[in-house]
């Protein structure tokens, strides 16, 4: 395409679900209570653990940076589809477009390496319970959670800088419902392969830096359990690590799909649906799983309650 024709984009259009779109009320209301609700579950969750001094342990430490960035990361993208429901402004700027991006991504890869952080603690809490308290201390736990973070934001800022830099030609329609790289590099007019191998070669050694902790992690903790001499035992290590792997199990299935993938054009539309379960399923189950799955949450949850019974 002759450069004479790229022009300077001020907006993108989000195509939202086309499909359905005529069914906007209807789907305004239903992501409004998921948005709601997750919103609600992850704010208790966050509450509840940092309010009880029982809860004060590395592992709801995590939880509770887990579930704040669930929060943030849901705010990022769903008020914006809403909006696109209710009042079908699929209008986005230029800039709110690769800032929704960055921090969309940039929150997704945190807390996915917070997910393999979280695995470790449970690996040690299991496998090695006498040096738990040594190795899980606050100072370890403040800079786990910082490293995470500190890895995530060189790498995101990378590839959507790049990707912002790429020439636009036209037609700025985006088959998604938010700005995510893949369909946005693929308005591109350029020859843009270069920077789709980027983003694929960064998410991907996320996803699966990640996945493979993980698996180590929970690998060595099955093995640590087999051999536990009571049933009763077996059952609560299992129970402690059951809630984590179906949050991950969700979370992993979901971005594989959508991300780990060079090519990308012809799976921008099934993107869009897989992209519902990141953005709406899971961090509307993440605060039901570990709160209805969890004994000790179930307990603070009685006396926060009990205690704003007895201050009316």
């Amino acid at each position: 395409m002759e450069m004479g024709n790229i022009t300077n984009v001020q907006e993108f259009i989000l195509e939202g679900f086309p499909a359905i779109q005529h069914l906007g009320k209807v789907l305004f209301l239903v992501h409004l209570l998921a948005y709601l609700a997750s919103t609600i579950g992850n704010a208790v969750i966050m509450t509840i653990t940092s309010a009880d001094p029982w809860l004060h342990t590395p592992m709801y430490f995590f939880l509770r940076i887990f579930s704040f960035m669930e929060c943030c990361f849901i705010n990022a993208v769903i008020p914006k589809l809403l909006v696109i429901f209710l009042l079908g402004r699929q209008t986005i700027s230029f800039l709110a477009c690769f800032i929704q991006a960055f921090v969309f991504l940039f929150l997704g890869a945190s807390g996915f390496l917070l997910i393999a952080v979280m695995s470790l603690d449970r690996y040690v809490a299991i496998c090695k319970p006498l040096y738990y308290p040594t190795i899980m201390n606050p100072k370890t736990c403040f800079l786990l959670v910082t490293a995470c973070c500190a890895l995530a934001f060189p790498l995101i800022t990378g590839v959507v800088v790049k990707v912002s830099q790429l020439p636009f030609c036209g037609p700025h329609v985006i088959p998604h419902f938010f700005c995510d790289l893949g369909p946005l590099i693929h308005l591109s007019c350029s020859d843009f392969r270069s920077v789709e191998m980027l983003a694929f070669v960064l998410t991907s050694f996320i996803l699966l830096t990640s996945l493979i902790i993980t698996i180590i992690a929970y690998s060595n903790i099955v093995v640590t359990i087999m051999r536990l001499p009571s049933a009763r035992e077996k059952q609560k290590a299992f129970s402690t690590c059951s809630s984590h792997l179906i949050v991950l199990s969700l979370m992993y299935g979901s971005s594989v799909f959508i991300y780990m993938k060079p090519k990308q054009r012809n799976r921008l539309d099934s993107n869009r649906e897989a992209a519902l379960v990141n953005t709406v399923v899971t961090p509307l189950l993440n605060p039901v799983i570990y709160t209805l799955r969890n004994k000790q949450v179930h307990r603070a949850l009685r006396e926060t309650m009990h205690r704003i019974k007895i201050s009316r």
